[in-house]
């Protein structure tokens, strides 16, 4: 079953991109959603249950290195792979109204399924394989479909060259790690080596990304197309935390570079906040924000505690919905008003567009951490994570990387505070762009609003998820 879903999307994606000429662009995105649908429903049905691996496949691969085609879904991983094809679901269906190029479309699917590769893979190599197959995709719909008015070449440009270089760090990584354990399986893997220890999570900072890795990141989303920054910031990001809880117990050196992580994690929220601040292009501000969403994810990893397991997971979910939902509003507003320049678009859209100016309202202060949405459990565990120090950091690290968080919180709920100000609020700045959401775009932000409000109010099914595989992998 696991297999029939990662080779749907990218089968159907591969025929568009071959045969992009005999497709119009809804028939290619509703294609697209059909595709991304079967496979969100067989990972769904998949599961098994928390104490096992479900839907297991384990064959012979390349034998001399020891890889096999290993794929699984385990605790951990089954709300990545539902969340990647969901929001793989409403990018095709974003692309519906659009007369979206089928290559586009067939792009889409190959990233997602890519993306599913990296979470349903138990083989280390495997993992990289699918990780790197992610790559050259999304370089082109950056290129190709971004604002050349951005500079969408060389936005995907850097982000293709510092991400190929995190990759190649990964790579000898793993390397390293197969040399000392004599195994790629995650199940038996391990590696002593401090090399190792630093070379894997350099790798996976960058993906994330942590400061100062990130530089690629904003430039790349003020670049892409609309679907472009929601698969980046919902999918892409969660490729390197979920290499950093997959890899971290493997990594007995991974004490030693916790701290570092962890501080790193706690300066880029501080750092992520005050850019945001300065921020007028609604785009960046989003991309900005990532950083330091990111940051609370990447402090609970170094805590390789049960608490801070369940924060990553369930942070980084939070994360993919609340900032879908966010780039998904800030496209809605490009469309109408053909750039996200909050000067440009105007102020009093509570007035002008009444349901789009709530929908980026509620996303806003979902994305700060407002209780009974999906943003405030994943930053109320990191902090709690901290707070408990955990089991590799010590209290100064620990509670100053807390210290620092804090501080991140009161300037999140500033620049958002300050974002609603100067959209939503004030005199209204008629605009020929101003209507309200049409039924595509209801559907595609209703479904994250739903999920948004369901994870706060709801979360103990994701939280439920954690404790076996905390007692398998945790130290």
């Amino acid at each position: 079953m696991i297999v029939v879903a990662l080779l749907v999307p990218a089968v159907v994606g591969l025929v568009l991109l071959i045969g992009r000429a005999r497709f119009s662009g809804p028939v290619a995105a509703w294609t697209g959603a059909a595709a991304m649908t079967v496979s969100l429903v067989l990972y769904a049905l998949v599961w098994e249950g928390r104490d096992v691996v479900s839907g297991e496949v384990d064959e012979p691969w390349i034998e001399p290195v020891g890889a096999r085609l290993h794929l699984g879904v385990t605790a951990v991983s089954w709300p990545f792979l539902l969340m990647t094809a969901a929001i793989g679901l409403l990018c095709c269906l974003w692309l519906v109204a659009r007369d979206a190029a089928p290559a586009l479309v067939g792009l889409v699917l190959v990233i997602s399924a890519s993306s599913l590769g990296v979470f349903s893979s138990l083989d280390l190599l495997l993992f990289f394989v699918f990780f790197e197959l992610a790559l050259i995709p999304m370089w082109f719909v950056i290129a190709w479909w971004g604002d050349e008015a951005a500079g969408a070449r060389t936005a995907a440009t850097r982000f293709l060259l510092f991400t190929v270089s995190g990759s190649g760090l990964l790579l000898v990584g793993i390397v390293a790690i197969g040399l000392d354990g004599g195994s790629l399986q995650v199940d038996d893997a391990a590696s002593g080596s401090l090399a190792a220890a630093v070379l894997v999570t350099l790798g996976f900072a960058v993906k994330t990304p942590v400061v100062p890795l990130h530089t690629w990141l904003p430039g790349a989303h003020s670049a892409a197309p609309t679907v472009g920054s929601v698969l980046l910031a919902a999918v892409f990001l969660k490729l390197g935390t979920y290499g950093l809880i997959l890899f971290s117990p493997l990594l007995l050196r991974f004490d030693d570079v916790a701290p570092y992580l962890a501080i790193a994690g706690a300066l880029g929220i501080v750092w992520s906040g005050l850019a945001c601040y300065a921020q007028d292009d609604l785009k960046r501000l989003i991309a900005y924000s990532s950083i330091g969403h990111m940051g609370f994810v990447v402090i609970a990893i170094s805590t390789q505690s049960q608490v801070g397991l369940a924060a990553a997971v369930f942070g980084s979910v939070a994360h993919g919905v609340v900032t879908g939902l966010l780039f998904f509003t800030a496209g809605s507003l490009k469309d109408r008003f053909g750039s996200t320049s909050m000067a440009a678009i105007g102020r009093g859209l509570y007035a002008r567009t009444p349901w789009l100016a709530v929908t980026f309202v509620l996303a806003a202060v979902a994305s700060l951490g407002l209780p009974g949405l999906a943003g405030f459990w994943g930053e109320l565990l990191s902090l709690r994570a901290a707070y408990e120090i955990g089991d590799v950091l010590t209290r100064p690290v620990a509670w100053t990387a807390l210290g620092l968080a804090l501080l991140g919180v009161a300037l999140t709920t500033a620049y958002f505070t300050r974002a609603i100000r100067l959209l939503a609020q004030g005199e209204p700045v008629p605009h020929d762009g101003d209507r309200d959401l049409d039924r595509r775009e209801v559907a595609v932000l209703g479904t994250l609003v739903v999920a948004a409000v369901v994870l706060g109010l709801w979360p103990g099914p994701l939280l439920d998820l954690f404790e076996p595989f905390t007692r398998s992998f945790a130290r």
